[in-house]
């Protein structure tokens, strides 16, 4: 009996070391067909990341591992640090193995300042129906845009001398439930990491039209977020849109989860307005559709608001 249990535990074990191996080789395979040149702009980001390469980077798919690895690439090019031991912050949805991609820029100040989240989620609904024998929805706008965004972010940020830690959060499965950011908010609430706030991104790639701020606010209301980031702007940038609290997009996308473990200002920003684009989780949602450079202008004009948020020497973002 016990020879035979023996077998079956070496049976076993190898059939781990052969599973492991495999993964391994297969990471390894896509690795190396991802590059990130010495030329990186957030243009170049962009069509990557919405390319057929990646077919819609949907969770547990060869795509979204892809795009990963570029995320991760980008982050050491800028030298933003893993959070964790590594970059990948794991969890389970169902049988599929999904994973957050989590950097760090440690401020160089002792403080008993909180940390600064900046998120979006990079992955999308992968193959969907057809149409004109194109089935993959690319996600250009939703939400390859916001991770641009947040990589742009770091970059700029990266050779500042910021008052409080900035946390790099790139999530996945938003688009099965916001699992990948409730996995992470949980994680660190059991680490006794609590956020300042949660600046998190979504689909900034078409402009609004007929407004007089250039994004809108998710739980507007809730905070005075808006006020204080539109006081590094001589005009209003940051605004309210009654769409958004009609539709509840408050807790539609990665903020919300935060907003539920920590109690605190917890945000998106958008532009896409219900009106503006007609290719929400569809095929033609592409780097083609998307107003390329007012995109990258938008970015860059955030930078000072950001940088604020992460300079503020007191905790001025509060809810109402």
């Amino acid at each position: 009996m016990k020879k035979i249990l023996f077998l079956l535990s070496l049976v076993s074990l190898l059939s781990f070391s052969c599973k492991n191996s495999v993964q391994e080789e297969k990471k390894e395979t896509v690795e190396q067909s991802v590059e990130v040149k010495l030329d990186y702009s957030a243009t170049s980001a962009l069509k990557y990341l919405s390319s057929d390469e990646l077919s819609g980077r949907d969770t547990g798919s060869e795509g979204i591992e892809k795009a990963a690895i570029f995320i991760e690439k980008v982050f050491r090019k800028f030298e933003v640090k893993p959070y964790f031991e590594s970059y990948r912050d794991s969890f389970k949805l169902k049988e599929v193995d999904g994973y957050n991609v989590v950097g760090v820029l440690k401020s160089k100040q002792e403080s008993n300042l909180k940390p600064l989240l900046i998120g979006a989620h990079f992955d999308h609904i992968g193959h969907i129906k057809a149409v004109e024998g194109d089935s993959i929805a690319n996600g250009a706008n939703d939400n390859a845009s916001g991770t641009v965004a947040v990589l742009e972010l770091a970059k700029f940020l990266s050779d500042k001398d910021l008052k409080r830690d900035v946390i790099f959060a790139l999530f996945s499965a938003e688009e099965k439930g916001l699992v990948g950011s409730r996995h992470l908010a949980n994680k660190m609430k059991s680490m006794q990491v609590e956020p300042y706030m949660v600046f998190n991104i979504e689909m900034l790639g078409v402009q609004m039209v007929d407004k007089d701020y250039r994004a809108y606010v998710t739980g507007y209301e809730m905070s005075n977020f808006t006020e204080e980031f539109n006081k590094s702007y001589d005009n209003q940038f940051l605004g309210f849109l009654p769409q958004a609290k009609e539709y509840g997009l408050f807790k539609r996308s990665d903020n919300y989860p935060f907003y539920e473990v920590f109690e605190i200002p917890s945000h998106t920003i958008c532009t896409f307005d219900f009106t503006n684009y007609e290719y929400y989780h569809h095929v033609n949602d592409e780097f083609e559709e998307l107003e390329v450079e007012a995109f990258v202008k938008l970015v860059d004009d955030l930078k000072p608001g950001v940088l604020d948020l992460a300079n503020s020497d007191e905790n001025k973002i509060i809810l109402n």
